[in-house]
């Protein structure tokens, strides 16, 4: 699982704890992960405002659509740790749906065709 973290001009913070956090969170889905992204920014720059740290969470799983949450809060810390909930919920509920579809036939391929008996093919 590869972890890449950016940030815009306005939000200070390092990047190391929160790799740590999502490695420790993820290490169920890690197999199946194939990069996670966190993008946090500060929505209105400059200027001061409560709930203005957005945190968006971009995880592709792989042969799946990637997921992306995102959360706002006053501080990066919340702010991350909310799309973090938010992204193990979206994990679970998505890898179980696609553990019941497994083994299922798809109305998009079709069966096997039988065989035909002997006597048809030859006539």
């Amino acid at each position: 699982m590869q972890i890449q973290v950016q940030t815009d001009k306005h939000v200070k913070t390092e990047t190391d704890w929160i790799e740590d956090e999502l490695e420790s969170a993820l290490t169920r889905y890690a197999d199946q992960l194939v990069r996670v992204d966190v993008h946090l920014s500060d929505e209105n720059g400059d200027k001061p405002g409560n709930d203005d740290i957005k945190c968006s969470l971009d995880a592709r799983l792989a042969g799946v659509k990637s997921l992306v949450v995102t959360d706002s809060a006053g501080n990066v810390g919340d702010a991350f740790r909310g799309a973090l909930g938010k992204l193990t919920r979206s994990l679970e509920h998505s890898t179980a749906k696609l553990a019941a579809r497994r083994g299922r036939d798809s109305i998009r391929t079709p069966a096997e065709m039988p065989e035909l008996p002997e006597e048809v093919v030859s006539q």
